[in-house]
């Protein structure tokens, strides 16, 4: 279960300094309303992608989000 920071804290912040288990929650979800994000939507999902990317992809994080 995901139990960080939520996006209104993180949204002053660049994904670089997100922890992995961040980067991986907001990616699911945005991956799910990716249909029905704005322009910010997605171009803050583009940042989080960019970032997972740098850093070599997503390891092994606790994939329950509910």
């Amino acid at each position: 279960m995901y139990d960080g920071r939520d996006l209104t804290e993180l949204e002053g912040i660049s994904p670089h300094m997100w922890t992995d288990e961040e980067l991986a929650f907001f990616h699911h979800g945005m991956q799910q309303l990716s249909a029905y994000l704005n322009i910010q939507g997605n171009s803050r999902h583009n940042q989080i992608l960019k970032e997972i990317e740098r850093r070599g992809g997503l390891q092994k994080v606790d994939q329950s989000f509910s």
